[in-house]
């Protein structure tokens, strides 16, 4: 049996993301940081993990990456996870709301929309969170910024959906576990490396990329926490690592760079097109 561990309370939007790869019928696992997750792995009490590594509007979540590092579990799927702000609260009190709890980061992606309506913002720890909390300690003058899914474990209202000022807002996760990933078509590549400290060397390890023709379509630098002012390098290509280009080029990377942890070859998760673009801004008018 599958237990998928998440960061967050039952109805997170991780918990989406969780029920959109694997099926709303898995179990999961609630867990207070993204270390407990990790920490479940290891003792089996769950048999993979999501966790979420990038926003497209607010960027990397750098702790996930640094964990990532720092353990040996293999990256076995990646999801898309279309993040919808929605406003929830009492049965029967929608007409009544005055304040609107949730975590900063939706409260920030909702600022228009709270403007408008005159609602004052209180920031709380989590957005599945605040609507456990309401549904737990009834306030008839409180709303919350949460999923759909927190709106039917909760028993809340959903007053208005898509409340998000911008709405290309999408969360990519990873799908982790103690195994590697099938081979399979389509597939995309994880890995984070490190280069000698001398001109030119991060130039000759993207070289061999290049030089086949492979597409980068990630490149981000973090600091290594052990060694000042060293960087470590996190790189995403299109392609599975037992491809033979692929293959020839982490290769030649293992013999330019400092150090090269393979994160995981896994199946790319579809990217939404221009016109899903359009037709999403043109349904949220």
């Amino acid at each position: 049996m599958t237990v998928a561990a998440f960061q967050g309370e039952q109805g997170a939007y991780s918990e989406e993301a969780i029920r959109q790869k694997l099926g709303a019928d898995v179990d999961t696992l609630p867990c207070r940081t993204f270390e407990d997750i990790f920490s479940s792995l290891d003792d089996e009490s769950a048999s993979v993990g999501v966790v979420p590594v990038e926003n497209s509007l607010a960027g990397s979540i750098n702790k996930v990456y640094d964990l990532l590092l720092d353990h040996d579990f293999r990256v076995q799927g990646e999801i898309l996870l279309r993040v919808q702000h929605n406003l929830l609260t009492l049965p029967g009190n929608s007409d009544k709301i005055e304040q609107v709890r949730s975590h900063p980061q939706a409260l920030a992606q909702c600022e228009g929309f709270l403007n408008r309506n005159g609602f004052t913002a209180i920031p709380w720890y989590d957005t599945a969170g605040s609507a456990k909390e309401l549904a737990e300690h009834p306030e008839p003058n409180v709303g919350v910024i949460a999923s759909a899914l927190a709106a039917e474990i909760y028993d809340l209202e959903i007053v208005q959906k898509g409340i998000e000022d911008l709405h290309f807002n999408f969360t990519r996760f990873f799908l982790i576990g103690k195994e590697d990933a099938p081979q399979t078509e389509g597939a995309k590549t994880s890995l984070v490396f490190a280069t000698p400290h001398s001109p030119g060397a991060l130039y000759a390890c993207l070289g061999e990329f290049a030089e086949r023709r492979i597409n980068l379509v990630k490149l981000e630098s973090r600091p290594r926490r052990n060694r000042p002012w060293q960087y470590v390098f996190y790189l995403d290509f299109e392609g599975h690592w037992k491809e033979s280009d692929c293959s020839a080029a982490v290769l030649g990377l293992l013999n330019r760079a400092a150090f090269v942890k393979m994160l995981g070859s896994y199946p790319a998760a579809v990217q939404p097109t221009a016109t899903e673009y359009a037709q999403e801004a043109t349904l949220q008018i």
